[in-house]
């Protein structure tokens, strides 16, 4: 039978995704999306050790735009360059960037500014942030105005 929109052409499944997906099918693509952030996963949080304080400035492999160090007292600055490392970051680059203690705290957070793969992948791998999906986030921190500088000031 031709391929046509209405029946496309079945395919193999990557392994372990149970079953036979379609050429273009939104689930086969999924599954390998989330495969992408199951590899680079440690085997466990205490891998983790990244600094807890100071300024971070991570590889132009992890982040190659925009903000390139991000200190960790800043609340702000510290969620962007989880989320960051979360989302581009290979293994080691989450065992040295990411801590753990930071990402536990964090999580209830942080769980909701990653995308819904990362977010799965992570709490399905590691039961300790699993246990805080139902945690409430904290309030974001509140932004600091600049002061008004130069002639429009005065």
């Amino acid at each position: 039978m031709a391929a046509t929109p209405q029946s496309p052409v079945p395919v193999p499944s990557p392994a372990g995704a149970g079953g036979i997906g379609h050429a273009g099918s939104g689930g086969t693509d999924l599954e390998l999306y989330r495969e992408k952030f199951r590899r680079r996963l440690p085997d466990s949080l205490d891998e983790l050790h990244g600094p807890a304080e100071g300024v971070v400035e991570p590889p132009a492999t992890v982040v190659w735009s925009g903000l390139r160090a991000f200190d960790l007292a800043n609340e702000r600055q510290r969620m962007s360059l989880y989320r960051t490392v979360l989302a581009e970051g290979m293994r080691q680059d989450l065992c040295a960037l990411l801590n753990r203690d930071i990402l536990l705290r964090s999580w209830p957070t942080l769980r909701i500014l990653v995308s819904t793969t990362v977010r799965g992948v992570w709490e399905d791998r590691f039961s300790q942030l699993r246990a805080l999906a139902d945690v409430p986030p904290s309030q974001p921190p509140a932004r600091r105005r600049r002061p008004r500088q130069g002639p429009a000031a005065a």
